[in-house]
């Protein structure tokens, strides 16, 4: 399935979940396609756990020092 057609898919399901439910039923659609969505990027590998409690702070250190390692080699 294209990114497309599950964009319209969810597009759809909150639609009628506001028209017919009200906006608590909206969010509730909502949050449970974020979550739905996550558990698919898990499964298919796309996403660890440990992406939700790293440091950004840690990444810019990494990338940094990734950049550094980069003009030390072309010297």
């Amino acid at each position: 399935m294209s990114m497309a057609v599950a964009g319209l898919a969810a597009g759809m399901a909150l639609g009628f979940a506001g028209y017919f439910g009200g906006f608590g039923a909206f969010v509730v659609v909502a949050v449970l396609g974020a979550i739905g969505f996550a558990a698919g990027r898990f499964a298919d590998g796309d996403l660890e756990p440990g992406d939700f409690f790293r440091s950004r702070d840690r990444d810019r250190d990494r990338s940094r020092d990734r950049d550094f390692g980069r003009d030390e080699r072309r010297r």
